[in-house]
């Protein structure tokens, strides 16, 4: 087993992945009828599941994206897997809220980032992108250079891909929906028969709607 298939199988087991058959399908606050219910904030309560996706992004940053100088998380759910990578490759961290705040310095990136410095960003989760690109341009408008962004997960939309051509922006995963749901079949929680049927869904989230 890769270090893809398990970190999904981990996501599986502590349930921060949560993948159901078609007759029982989740709804999303955007009205979506969902197969997948993802909280990676879960994977914070588990030592060695938070250790192993601390190692597999530095693996993936050493690999592809040794030239970084800083390590930035996304508020709020990156936060903690952005301390635990950097903290794991001895690299200085920031972090980047959705917006400005709206006292005191007013500062969108807490931590000390200099101009020209390159950035690798870590999100817990890809699934349009529209979050972690207003990091990523809140960084490249303090004169940061973004190598990547990086997440334990993504449902592999469509829109994703589109948003960081768009943007020249490069992102990587540590798993994903299309390696989860074999290993979710080998678990149980939904049927071999289904498959063709939930992997239509990553590329039209609306077919059950």
């Amino acid at each position: 087993m890769n270090t893809s298939e398990k970190v999904a199988k981990m996501l599986l087991e502590i349930k921060a992945v949560s993948v159901r058959s078609t007759d029982n399908l989740f709804t999303w606050a955007s009205g979506i009828k969902s197969p997948i219910y993802c909280d990676n904030r879960l994977t914070m309560s588990y030592p060695k599941v938070r250790d192993t996706i601390a190692q597999a992004f530095k693996e993936i940053i050493e690999t592809e994206f040794s030239e970084v100088n800083i390590i930035a998380g996304t508020a709020t759910a990156g936060i903690p897997h952005a301390a635990w990578t950097s903290q794991k490759m001895n690299l200085p961290m920031v972090y980047v809220r959705s917006s400005a705040k709206g006292h005191g310095k007013q500062n969108q990136i807490e931590g000390k980032l200099e101009k020209g410095q390159k950035v690798v960003v870590i999100e817990d989760l890809l699934s349009t992108g529209g979050s972690s690109m207003r990091a990523v341009k809140a960084l490249r408008e303090a004169g940061a250079e973004v190598l990547c962004v990086l997440a334990i997960f993504t449902y592999n939309f469509k829109a994703l891909n589109e948003l960081f051509q768009k943007e020249d922006v490069k992102y990587r995963t540590i798993t994903s929906y299309d390696v989860l749901l074999p290993i979710a079949v080998d678990m149980g929680y939904i049927k071999k028969e289904e498959m063709d049927l939930l992997r239509k869904w990553s590329e039209n989230p609306y077919i059950f709607s």
